[in-house]
Formats: C-alpha cells, structure tokens, sequence
C-alpha cells in the first residue's frame, strides 16, 4: 500500500507532527525517505495524501534510526502510526508501527504467492472493517483496518525484499 500512488485509506484522523531532524537530513539526493501516512481527511479530500516525508537519509540503517527518533516523540496514549521508508524512486523499503519509543518492523514478504496472500487478507479485512462501520462498531473498524495496514506494510518492493530482510536480522 505504502509503495502504490492510490489514495492511502485513513485508520485513524489524528495529524502528524513531524519530530525535528537534524537539517542534513532533508538533502533531497540522499536515497532513503522516512515518511508516514497523512491521516487527516482534509488532506485525502484536497489530494494530499501522498505520504508525507519527515526526512531523508543516506542509508537504510540510519533512516530505520530516525525512525525509531520519529517513535521516541509519540505519546504513549497516541494511536500507532506506520512510518515507512522509501527509496528514491518511492518504493517500499521497508515499513512497521511506531508506538511508546519503539519500531515494530513488518517482515517484507519472500514471494509473490505471498504477497498476493497479503494482500486478499489485507481486503478481506477492510472489507469486514466496513462492515463493522455500517454495523456502529468504529472502534472495530480502526482495528480491522490497522491491522490491514500492517499486513500492507509486508508488501516491500521485490527489488528490496531480500535486503530488507537481512537488514532486520542484523537489527535483531
């Protein structure tokens, strides 16, 4: 989802406010974009809903550290948001749910049997997340929904599938 030019649906309508990066960051020639959604529906109704970009940076390791920077600013109460990160020509890096100081990354996908698994789960569930709207259940809805996004989040770019992956594991 993070990777495709369609309009990206809302979870939740609370705004971003992007955290303070340090200004060499925002050198628009470095390949690694950490962006989030823009969640507020003024900004899916005037066509903004590109994500939007907090920084950039020159490796995937240090864009995945100011990621967690990004995560250190969000209040504990706050609804988990799911930045993720970009290359140069916007595809999907790598992506997770930032949330009380910490990144939980989402394993990419290894194939494309199971991608397209990913992805009839990911419709399945906001399919009943509309569902669970019509029915007076929002708050169902915004969980359906979020979990979805995650599975979304799986969906890196085949180019960075393998990278992504090895990057997780030296993480760990």
């Amino acid at each position: 989802m993070f990777d495709l030019p369609s309009p990206i649906h809302p979870t939740t309508y609370a705004r971003v406010v992007p955290p303070h990066f340090p200004s060499g960051e925002a050198d628009p020639g470095h390949p690694f974009a950490l962006t989030v959604s823009r969640r507020a529906p003024a900004d899916l109704l005037s066509g903004r809903s590109a994500p939007l970009v907090l920084a950039r940076f020159g490796t995937l390791a240090a864009a995945m550290q100011g990621a967690i920077d990004h995560a250190e600013g969000i209040a504990p109460d706050a609804a988990p948001q799911l930045p993720a990160i970009l290359d140069r020509d916007a595809r999907l890096v790598l992506a997770g749910a930032a949330s009380d100081h910490a990144v939980a990354w989402c394993h990419p996908v290894t194939s494309a049997a199971e991608a397209r698994g990913v992805v009839i789960e990911a419709s399945q569930l906001r399919a009943q997340a509309g569902r669970a709207a019509t029915w007076g259940e929002p708050d169902l809805a915004q969980r359906l929904r979020h979990r979805a996004d995650l599975l979304d989040a799986r969906l890196v770019d085949p180019l960075w599938r393998g990278f992504a992956a090895k990057a997780l594991q030296v993480a760990a």
